[in-house]
């Protein structure tokens, strides 16, 4: 067998440590989640004339094959005394993942819906040889039409406008938003719309929000256009989140993305200088873009945040709205609370705009508090931003949340640096919302009603797919 064959031809070396134990009630979730469980169950219902049975049975035993998690992650603790600091750390993010740092460009970043929508509104309105989009939220409403027509404007003045939208994420971008675009000449493609012959691929979603301005300028976040991004999150109209804006060739990534993307989905190979110009320095940061696929099987944002966290020596701060860690991620984060490193998670509170994730995120908090991380909930309104700071040397920005759907069944961006000016301004950024939230206490955490725990283990039966 090949884990028997592994050190056949080598010295005998101790066996790698493995990451996150799991517990009874993960097994017997497990067990529940397993098709071909209920593909038995179905089978033994309908040979004994049980048809309601088989067809419930049938019905998950479906639902479960297609929802399963994919990804093969890293289960074993890294065994170097590498850290994010040393030379050879991002030469090792750069080859576990398969994404270059690329030198040479000019970083941004912008705080909330009334920062980043009109210097986004800015660049399109600048745009001299295409526009291209890869959205998983594009609403109907003021900012929905506002960018609607910005983007007509653009295709009607002779500039290619090329817009990729989740089928599901966008599902509600309504007619006059598309009457606009179409007046306006916009071509517009959706990510893996939902048919019959499609369903076995609805689960990979496009969770990117990446804006392309000439293949020279690029914007990326957490932020979608829709109107509750607007404003400056002081109410619960309001969502808290943050953007950044690239500008030089790392630009060029983001491009890669959305065009291998669009090839997929249109089977158009976008070609020449319009969305591919020769990259030209804007800047002096250097940038790594990740680019995460589940097609990989790996799910890149994983390895990266993996790397990262288990490289982090004096400090780890992550804002993140969807924090639902499996149990290697749990037991990475405690390790290093152990060996020293302050770990502060600052997440979304009670205006948790979904119920599923709140409660899953609600039953995790125990194991990370007992192991003296500590928990923050973002009090005024929605926390979307998804930051993640280590030892104010290295951070990232991006799309993907802390959860299995990002790390492993989502299309998802986010750009690392290592720039120290542009680290302390995220850090200064999270401390800053820190004084917004309220800190979570293991006492109370424990004193959490009977239903307040029965919901938590119920909403625990879909936590792959929150």
């Amino acid at each position: 067998m090949p884990k028997e064959q592994l050190y056949r031809l080598s010295p005998r070396r101790p066996k790698p440590e493995r990451l996150g134990r799991l517990e009874r009630w993960d097994r017997v979730r497990r067990a529940i989640r397993t098709w071909w469980i209920w593909l038995a169950v179905a089978i033994a219902a309908y040979l004994t004339g049980y048809w309601i049975v088989t067809l419930i049975a049938g019905v998950l035993s479906f639902v479960f094959y297609h929802t399963a998690p994919e990804s093969h992650p890293a289960v074993y603790a890294l065994e170097t005394d590498l850290d994010v600091e040393s030379t050879e750390f991002p030469i090792t993010m750069e080859g576990m993942t398969g994404m270059p740092l690329v030198p040479g460009n000019q970083i941004a970043l912008f705080n909330n819906g009334d920062e980043f929508y009109p210097k986004m509104l800015e660049a399109i309105e600048s745009a001299q040889h295409s526009i291209t989009m890869e959205q998983y939220i594009f609403w109907d409403g003021r900012v929905g039409r506002r960018f609607a027509e910005a983007f007509a404007e653009k295709a009607r003045a002779g500039v290619p406008v090329k817009l990729l939208l989740d089928a599901i994420g966008s599902s509600t971008l309504g007619e006059i938003v598309l009457k606009i675009l179409e007046a306006g000449g916009c071509q517009l493609a959706w990510f893996r719309p939902i048919h019959w012959y499609t369903i076995v691929r609805a689960n990979h979603r496009d969770h990117r929000k990446s804006l392309i301005i000439d293949g020279k300028v690029a914007f990326t976040g957490g932020a979608g256009l829709a109107d509750h991004w607007l404003g400056q999150a002081k109410n619960v109209r309001s969502w808290r989140d943050v953007m950044i804006r690239v500008e030089g060739p790392a630009a060029l990534v983001q491009q890669s993305g959305f065009a291998q993307n669009w090839l997929q989905c249109t089977g158009e190979i976008l070609t020449g200088h319009e969305y591919f110009p020769v990259p030209s320095p804007a800047g002096n940061v250097d940038i790594q873009t990740i680019l995460s696929s589940p097609f990989e099987g790996i799910g890149t944002a994983g390895t990266m945040h993996l790397i990262a966290l288990q490289c982090a020596r004096r400090h780890i701060y992550i804002a993140n709205p969807y924090f639902i860690p499996d149990a290697r991620l749990i037991d990475m984060l405690a390790r290093a609370q152990a060996r020293g490193v302050a770990v502060k998670l600052m997440l979304a509170g009670k205006h948790n705009d979904t119920w599923w994730a709140r409660q899953n995120s609600l039953r995790l908090y125990g194991k990370l508090l007992e192991a003296g991380v500590e928990i923050f909930e973002f009090l005024p309104t929605m926390l979307h931003q998804k930051i993640v700071i280590v030892d104010d040397a290295w951070a990232s920005v991006g799309t993907a949340n802390f959860d299995n759907r990002s790390l492993a069944l989502n299309e998802e961006t986010s750009l690392c640096f290592h720039d120290r000016a542009l680290v302390n301004r995220l850090h200064d950024i999270f401390i800053a919302d820190l004084e917004r939230c309220r800190k979570v206490r293991l006492a109370d955490w424990k004193r959490r009603g009977f239903w307040q725990r029965a919901g938590e283990q119920f909403a625990s039966l879909i936590e792959d797919q929150v």
